[in-house]
């Protein structure tokens, strides 16, 4: 946001004090231009410059209410305002208003073409709002005049979210050749990764790991990329890698897990992750859970004399912990039917289906439980849901690209406006 330099206050003392207030604005003293500027407003009520720089001071200190006054005040005061619109239009995009800043931004555009900050803005706000036709033709022109790697991303989104994934590619791979960014690198990969282009999403995050060796996000998303594509050992070792680089962030760590469902040879060094992500998260269930799969998992295949009880009571940490995790639910009765705990186990398959009716493996494995009690006929109810859920192909792909959309969408938050 800027201030205009148009209608300065005529009045000599007037335009001293106002000059004040800018140089206290220009040093980051938000606060005291505020004050003085308030002070000044009696003075002159329909100052547009007060307003405008009254709107600026008190967006800079997060006080919205106080902002978006002034700034509509001073739209009133001057209505075909490039200054006026564009900050109105922008303090709106920066509250997550979309829908209201169009407008402001659009009469920015018409009041200065040219102007690119503004024309960002508006092409991002256009895209937020599904005028996808609007927006790409919008960067299409900033693109003639400035051949930015944020308009060939931004571009990219758009194409994205109107389905054209081949034109999306293109423009994530201009981004990336323009300015290779870690972002843009990213985004490129993310955008292969989840159309499952898997073997040059390999390539494109590989050259990111390497650009970028501290990235966790690159080493996951790199991760994901192995595992999809069937390459689980490379997947483990890169999901290790990602857990070393940011030991609390959670998002690796259900890849990590499933990676290592198909490739145990690195057993120790994925206990010692989840473990050391249990003791840096002891109040998360999740954790508790991965560290207690991954050491039945780990450890059936090496030692047929695992610690079964520890297992138990990371499992039964992690149910109360997360009572709503369906997994650790179903885990936790596998754990006690394969003990033969089946009166145990019964309780534990219940709380999960009613958690994620949708979990085929709870309807089999409850099935098989009420058999192993003489409940037969919950038996064959059970086996009949789970039997109409695989005819449904409710698979484990469908449940990996939503867990890795969710991923590269969490990357992607947190985009904001132009300053």
């Amino acid at each position: 946001m800027a201030a205009s330099a148009q209608q300065k206050p005529t009045d000599k003392n007037l335009d001293r004090d106002f000059q004040s207030a800018v140089a206290q604005y220009e040093a980051g003293h938000y606060p005291e231009a505020a004050a003085q500027l308030e002070k000044l407003l009696p003075r002159a009520p329909q100052s547009f410059q007060i307003h405008e720089l009254l709107g600026l001071a008190y967006a800079a200190q997060s006080q919205n209410d106080k902002a978006r006054e002034h700034f509509k005040k001073a739209v009133a005061l001057e209505p075909n305002s490039y200054d006026a619109n564009h900050n109105l239009g922008e303090f709106y995009a920066r509250s997550d208003k979309p829908t209201d800043a169009v407008p402001y931004l659009e009469r920015a555009h018409r009041a200065n073409p040219s102007a690119y900050d503004n024309g960002y803005d508006l092409a991002l706000a256009y895209l937020l709002t599904n005028h996808l036709a609007e927006a790409r033709q919008l960067i299409q022109s900033l693109l003639k005049q400035k051949d930015a790697a944020e308009l060939h991303n931004l571009l990219a989104e758009v194409e994205e979210k109107s389905g054209n994934f081949v034109a999306a590619v293109k423009e994530f791979q201009a981004a990336a050749y323009t300015e290779p960014s870690e972002e843009n690198i990213f985004d490129w990969g993310s955008e292969l990764l989840l159309h499952r282009t898997l073997e040059p999403a390999i390539e494109v995050f590989q050259k990111g790991a390497e650009r970028f060796p501290n990235s966790a996000r690159m080493a996951i998303g790199l991760g994901m990329a192995y595992y999809s594509l069937g390459k689980y050992d490379d997947a483990v070792k890169s999901l290790l890698r990602a857990a070393d680089l940011a030991p609390s962030d959670p998002r690796g760590y259900p890849f990590l897990s499933r990676a290592f469902d198909s490739s145990p040879s690195q057993a120790d060094d994925v206990i010692q992750r989840f473990h050391r992500y249990s003791e840096l998260q002891p109040e998360n269930g999740q954790a508790a859970y991965y560290y207690a799969m991954s050491l039945w998992k780990g450890k059936r295949a090496q030692d047929p004399n695992v610690d079964l009880s520890q297992i138990e009571s990371l499992l039964k940490k992690s149910v109360t912990l997360a009572p709503d995790l369906a997994e650790a639910h179903l885990q936790l009765a596998n754990l006690y039917s394969d003990q033969r705990k089946y009166s145990d186990s019964i309780p534990e398959y219940l709380k999960a289906r009613k958690l994620n009716p949708d979990l085929a493996d709870v309807h089999y494995r409850l099935a098989q439980a009420y058999v192993r009690t003489g409940e037969k006929d919950l038996a064959q109810d059970e086996l009949k849901i789970y039997q109409q859920l695989r005819a449904q192909h409710l698979s484990d792909l469908d449940k990996q690209r939503a867990e890795i959309r969710q991923f590269v969408y969490s990357e992607k938050q947190g985009s904001e406006v132009k300053p």
